[in-house]
């Protein structure tokens, strides 16, 4: 591979050119496979560093000048001894915050790290230093940048753009990077939907770049838990108020939480507990693995660019209680995920009767909390979507609310004017994805034929979803 890399760099290729040649040279895996690789790291550490390191509040001022980012001692090596001391598989840096501050020599923008005191590149000596220590390596990228005004009301075809070519940096540049972490985006409060910055089309960047990169958004919050939406790693901020089920979850995981109070650091840390190593262990690392889950601690360099002691003495104190057995039990096959835009979102929808507070506008809403109920009465409850003129697609999914209820039942599609079947049969789960060859048509329908109890449908979506 080293000689394949220097015959391109000989006929005048550039170091990123042949980096991203040696990427795509790369067996491409299943993605069940890298979901499993994904579990059976285990234990990794999150690395919160960036210009609100420098900062009272975790969300940096969008105006701070890149003259703020001045760690006088930073050590990548440090960082990743410490991750080593705790057994842990790989380390996740934040690349870019909601700020839009980006820590490596990108060419997209001047507000990065090179135009700072430091003026070298962070991601750079990070991605060496975990490697170095055999560590596996990932990134993290926030697609709210409020610096770039990429945020709602603003948003442009611009803005797509910059995100792409720094997908792109980020993704030729550095070598492997097992996952790409997501965050800003789908969220109540950065309010940026996959639409505005359309999720199918980076997500397939992704893969086009580095077909083993997982691609992980964080956005556990909104969506079921029995099916991956817009990501392949379902993930739990506990933090957030995201946990996972210990006894229920089939589905590959991270949960995340921070070794003290906050994500990026505060002049308090260093005087201040960090949460307790035993329980790290015992409520976190353990059970979580145990049930298909990656656990992520959170560790913030200060502002001198390293890791505080006590902090540091925690992580070693896990490492002397806990390390990597090896892989984990086998992971439950499961959908692929939906990465494409909903057709049917906010449509104009018509149903049988129902109760006023729970019409069929429920179920177009993009809202799981709320559901189109069918009357008791309606022996066969029926629910129909008009799309947008006629529309190709090739899925259709049914997201029940709470249960399944629905079981025996018939998926139609109008063509020019006719009905025409997509499937008929039983389908017992929650959430009832079916995928098809592409078709045309200007409504989709469900039919009931049998039921357990009253249908109650949280969301019945369309999607006309690209190759991958």
């Amino acid at each position: 591979m080293k000689k394949t890399i220097l015959l391109l760099l000989l006929a005048g290729l550039t170091l990123a050119t042949a980096c991203r040649a040696q990427q795509q040279r790369q067996p491409a895996k299943s993605l069940h496979q890298l979901q499993q690789e994904f579990v059976d790291l285990r234990f990794g550490m999150f690395i919160h560093f960036n210009i609100p390191t420098f900062m009272k509040e975790d969300w940096a001022d969008p105006e701070a000048p890149a003259a703020l980012f001045n760690p006088t001692r930073l050590d990548c090596a440090q960082w990743a001894a410490a991750a080593a001391s705790a057994n842990m598989s790989y380390g996740c840096l934040t690349t870019k915050h909601h700020s839009g501050f980006c820590i490596w020599d990108t060419k997209t923008t001047g507000y990065n790290v090179m135009n700072s005191p430091l003026r070298r590149d962070v991601v750079r000596e990070y991605v060496d230093a975990f490697r170095a220590r055999g560590l596996k390596v990932m990134l993290y990228f926030s697609i709210l940048d409020t610096h770039h005004r990429l945020r709602p009301g603003w948003i442009s075809r611009e803005h797509v753009e910059m995100v792409k070519a720094q997908l792109r940096e980020l993704l030729t540049n550095y070598g492997e990077v097992t996952a790409l972490v997501i965050d800003g985006w789908d969220a109540p409060w950065s309010r940026i939907s996959y639409d505005a910055i359309p999720f199918e089309e980076i997500y397939l960047l992704v893969k086009s770049l580095q077909p083993n990169c997982l691609v992980m958004d964080l956005n556990a919050a909104k969506y079921p838990s029995d099916v991956l939406y817009y990501t392949d790693i379902k993930s739990y901020e506990q933090g957030a108020g995201q946990h996972i089920s210990k006894e229920r979850n089939r589905l590959p995981a991270l949960s995340c939480l921070p070794v003290n109070q906050n994500w990026f650091w505060k002049t308090r840390f260093p005087d201040r507990p960090t949460k307790d190593p035993v329980k790290m262990v015992e409520e976190n690392i353990i059970p979580m693995n145990n049930a298909y889950c990656n656990f992520i601690l959170n560790v913030a360099p200060n502002r001198e660019g390293l890791i505080d002691d006590n902090a540091l003495a925690t992580l070693a104190a896990i490492g002397k209680r806990w390390k990597n057995d090896g892989p984990t039990a086998v992971l439950p096959p499961n959908h692929a995920p939906i990465i494409s835009s909903n057709l049917a979102k906010n449509r104009p929808a018509d149903a049988s009767w129902s109760w006023d507070m729970s019409i069929m506008d429920f179920a177009v809403d993009d809202d799981f909390s709320t559901a189109w109920t069918s009357i008791d009465v309606v022996e066969n409850p029926w629910f129909e979507v008009y799309l947008d003129g006629e529309r190709a697609f090739n899925a259709v999914v049914i997201v029940e609310n709470e249960k399944p209820r629905v079981k025996r039942y018939r998926l139609e599609y109008r063509e020019n004017g006719d009905w025409k079947p997509l499937f008929t049969g039983e389908n017992n789960d929650r959430v009832k994805i079916h995928r098809f060859d592409r078709v045309y048509g200007d409504r989709v329908r469900l039919l009931v034929e049998s039921r357990s109890d009253v249908p109650s449908i949280s969301e019945f979506q369309v999607y006309n979803e690209r190759t991958r």
